[in-house]
């Protein structure tokens, strides 16, 4: 038996943003799914998140014609060699958003933060830049995966703050490490093992800062598909204010025999298996 993943996503411009900067992708071929969150004036932010989301697919299904993983930026220690491509991949997304933020002067400043996921076999990993997170659920319980690049987050893992006093500050918004403001960037990488009913969740700050963790739970878990809590989570999150864009993407593990993927290869060769939306 082998792990493979089901995809469902969804965003949503929310209650008071009158654009979407969010995108999302994902391509199952290669097991890669993004989220990104824009910044920027005008519709910068909603450019800069497409090319976030473009860049680190388009690494994956070229990586996949040359049959090797190019290594962009410095090597990170004790990484596999999946979470080094994908940290490779957030570099060409980095480059690519900071140089059309120079050749334009209506992209001048715009950035993204990323969370993306790489899945290969019965192992993942994880990278991420700024606010936008990443979860696993697990056996009913929601750990989260990454740890946000943002000014209230650096005061409570500092001590100066308690989350709570985080979750209400008026300064939640202040990122300190995004994609495009620099020439390089420092993605957090994790290697993790993947395990059969494991769920992924990965979102903008819009939907996590309405919808706490035991909501998100329970909205996941009590669902009867990835779509149906992709909608749960969107109006949630909206009815609790919904004052940013809003994005989920949801990834379950699932165990399937030799023959289901060879079914599931072919039925896929005649339809679409990746998605992006803004």
């Amino acid at each position: 038996m082998t792990l493979v993943a089901e995809v469902a996503g969804k965003t949503d411009v929310g209650c008071v943003r009158t654009n979407n900067e969010d995108n999302f992708g994902y391509d199952r071929r290669y097991g890669v799914f993004v989220v990104c969150d824009g910044m920027g004036g005008q519709a910068a932010g909603e450019v800069a998140s497409k090319m976030g989301v473009d860049a680190v697919l388009n690494y994956f299904r070229q990586s996949a014609k040359n049959g090797t993983y190019p290594l962009i930026g410095e090597r990170i220690p004790d990484i596999s060699e999946r979470g080094q491509a994908l940290a490779s991949a957030i570099q060409v997304a980095n480059a690519a958003i900071h140089d059309a933020a120079g050749k334009k002067a209506g992209h001048a400043g715009m950035g993204s933060t990323i969370v993306a996921v790489l899945l290969k076999e019965n192992f993942f990993s994880v990278a991420h830049v700024g606010d936008s997170r990443a979860y696993l659920i697990r056996n009913g319980q929601i750990q989260q995966l990454t740890n946000d690049h943002s000014l209230v987050m650096e005061q409570v893992r500092r001590g100066l703050i308690t989350r709570e006093e985080a979750e209400k500050s008026e300064i939640q918004n202040i990122i300190i490490r995004a994609l495009g403001s620099e020439q390089t960037v420092e993605p957090d990488v994790d290697d993790q093992v993947a395990m059969p009913d494991d769920i992924l969740l990965l979102a903008s700050d819009g939907q996590t800062k309405h919808v706490k963790d035991a909501d998100l739970l329970e909205i996941v878990s009590s669902s009867p598909s990835l779509e149906a809590a992709c909608d749960r989570l969107i109006v949630t999150a909206k009815d609790r204010g919904g004052d940013d864009n809003i994005t989920c993407v949801l990834v379950r593990m699932v165990e399937k025999s030799w023959y289901e993927l060879w079914l599931d290869r072919w039925l896929h060769g005649r339809r679409p298996v990746w998605q992006s939306s803004c």
